[in-house]
């Protein structure tokens, strides 16, 4: 049974969240900024690199972990990075609460949590529904980079993106002509895989408004 106490304060709880993000945008993302975005970006090892060596882009790392957060955070601050911002945050509220006129460049998604029980696969964030919600977010041209050492998430992620409405692939493991990984940094969980496997997916083409 529904108890109309916790709706009404678990309510409350995520639009204050909704509020806070948004105020964290406007303070990081100028009007209409496309930036590089990374999910579940752990201690900032893989984007405080990236951002070293891109710094003409806005780089944005989220992760639900706060801890991984303020390392990263404190990672970043080291190396003295003003392009680069970490921010505690589900990426699908992160997603939701960006700024009309803003949109991203880069996706990564390095060894996300694969979630290997089947009854757990709803949990995964490389979902139809989110890569839909992504794509709305996406600017032209847009890449997504997958990255996992398990091998049934690698297939099945492949599977959502050959049926998908939205996004092409590019890159797949065994296919002539893929396109490169764009940047290369190992990551913690990368140099603990004794294999892994990467795709590269492209934001198809929208037809022209008439």
């Amino acid at each position: 049974m529904e108890n109309p106490t916790r709706t009404a304060q678990f309510l409350a709880m995520m639009e204050e969240r909704r509020r806070d993000l948004r105020e964290r945008h406007a303070r990081v993302l100028p009007p209409k900024t496309t930036f590089t975005w990374e999910i579940g970006c752990g201690h900032g090892h893989f984007l405080t690199a990236y951002a070293q060596a891109h710094p003409q882009e806005i780089c944005i790392g989220v992760d639900i972990v706060s801890d991984r957060i303020e390392r990263a955070v404190k990672k970043r601050d080291r190396a003295k990075l003003a392009n680069l911002h970490f921010i505690h945050a589900e990426a699908r509220l992160f997603l939701e609460t960006l700024p009309p006129d803003t949109t991203f460049s880069r996706l990564f998604v390095l060894f996300p949590d694969p979630w290997p029980k089947a009854r757990h696969h709803k949990h995964r964030i490389m979902q139809p529904d989110f890569l839909a919600d992504a794509a709305k977010r996406a600017g032209e041209g847009a890449r997504l980079y997958f990255r996992t050492d398990f091998t049934p998430y690698y297939t099945d992620t492949k599977g959502v993106f050959e049926s998908h409405p939205d996004w092409t692939l590019l890159s797949v493991e065994g296919a002539p002509g893929n396109e490169t990984w764009p940047y290369e940094r190992e990551t913690v969980f990368q140099s603990r895989a004794a294999a892994y496997h990467s795709l590269v997916a492209g934001l198809k083409s929208r037809p022209a408004i008439v």
